[in-house]
């Protein structure tokens, strides 16, 4: 669909949109008001991870287009666990922890807050769903909610619907959970007037579910008796950020990049960005930073070096400041250029033998030999990988064979991202 509101341009245009409830409606009331829009985040552990990087950098959209950004910090909502993209139950959390996670992500989130450098944009709202759901009275609350939400519906959302086709347990604790957030969403439009909940694209059917409660109390409550007259709640959600085998990027995954620098120092952060995926460039300037579609135009004329280094210096500057981003960067390119001067690399002998001279050696017999490797398969995954290079020169094939000659004799070696060696054939 096109749309004519800034924001819906905007969204659309990063790459952060997905689907939306309403369509038509939410372009219209975009174009006619400034609205509230709210994005949820619960307290699992005391930081977020470039998992939620999206999310964040929509709330800097709202604000660029005049919007009200509302951040729910779920402190409740953790007690009970989201089980959205989840095969298992999570965690229970202790009170303590759950309150140092709270303090954790707020922190993070400030960061990114527009309005710390320009007075114009509205600042971040952040509000505590435990403010409302710690003191709920349990009968009274089936009683006055309880009773807009369907099983058979509920059943059908992949968060439900999944686990169970898998045979996996899903606890009633768990199951609460998109109830409790479709009563955020009504409790933010009563407290704040929020009419837009956003998520990712897993949180398709708790949104969905918070809209159709919120629209149908607050229409029931202001008689609403002309099907013409809108009830303006909408939800919308963005892509999930994936890792290369298409699995949310989560807090559990190995390697997960987070946004606090006493979790990742802003040097790892960079490096992230640094050595993404060439593919990857065009669409993480998009996603993760502030340039204009003609900014980027002009970043993408760059060699593929000087993409990946605009990215990741912008990304710790949003993410860290500018010092800490300009340190990573000096460093990087210190580094850079240690690893092109062979003179600044360890030396490696490696003495061929007389049948070595005439026919040649496998690289992956020398990367075993030589100790750089466990083992010949593991040798041949580093190279199926991409990991292995020979002069900056990536190898595709395992059987390559280094001869003794005026072009092999003295070369760069280099494995995965931190072992580099000059070697020399003897």
């Amino acid at each position: 669909m096109n749309f004519s509101s800034d924001f819906l341009k905007n969204i659309v245009n990063k790459g952060y949109f997905n689907q939306c409830t309403h369509e038509e409606e939410l372009d219209a009331t975009l174009n006619k008001q400034k609205i509230s829009a709210y994005i949820g985040f619960d307290c699992t552990a005391p930081s977020l991870h470039i998992g939620s990087l999206i999310q964040i950098m929509i709330l800097r959209q709202l604000q660029r287009s005049g919007h009200q950004p509302i951040i729910l910090l779920g402190q409740g909502t953790t007690k009970i666990g989201d089980p959205s993209g989840k095969d298992e139950s999570r965690q229970m959390l202790n009170e303590k922890q759950i309150d140092i996670n709270v303090k954790g992500i707020k922190n993070t989130l400030q960061k990114f807050d527009l309005s710390l450098e320009n007075k114009e944009f509205k600042p971040f709202i952040f509000v505590n769903n435990d403010n409302w759901l710690q003191d709920l009275n349990y009968i009274e609350f089936l009683r006055e909610f309880g009773k807009h939400f369907s099983i058979n519906r509920m059943l059908t959302f992949d968060s439900v619907k999944l686990r169970l086709e898998r045979q996996q347990s899903l606890s009633f604790l768990e199951f609460n959970y998109m109830i409790l957030q479709a009563y955020d969403f009504y409790k933010l439009n009563d407290t704040h007037n929020c009419t837009l909940q956003i998520g990712g694209s897993d949180q398709w059917g708790n949104i969905v579910n918070g809209v159709e409660l919120t629209r149908r109390i607050k229409g029931s409550e202001r008689n609403l008796k002309d099907s013409n007259q809108q009830n303006n709640i909408y939800g919308l959600t963005s892509p999930l950020l994936t890792t290369k085998d298409g699995k949310k990027m989560g807090k559990t995954a190995s390697g997960a990049v987070w946004l606090d620098s006493q979790m990742l120092n802003p040097f790892e952060y960079f490096q992230y960005f640094r050595n993404i995926d060439d593919k990857e460039v065009s669409r993480f300037l998009n996603l993760f930073t502030d340039f204009s579609a003609e900014e980027i135009e002009e970043i993408i004329k760059k060699d593929i070096n000087g993409q990946k280094k605009a990215l990741a210096f912008e990304v710790t500057k949003i993410c860290h400041g500018e010092e800490d981003a300009n340190l990573a960067l000096k460093k990087a390119e210190e580094i850079f250029s240690s690893q092109n001067n062979m003179d600044n690399l360890p030396v490696l002998n490696i003495n061929f033998s007389d049948e070595d001279k005439n026919n040649g050696k496998i690289l992956t017999s020398i990367l075993k030999e030589e100790n750089l490797c466990a083992s010949i398969g593991e040798a041949r995954r580093l190279i199926k990988g991409g990991a292995v290079k020979i002069n900056d020169t990536k190898i595709t094939e395992e059987s390559h064979l280094i001869k003794l000659n005026n072009k092999e004799n003295n070369f760069k070696l280099s494995i995965g991202k931190k072992k580099f060696f000059k070697i020399i054939i003897n």
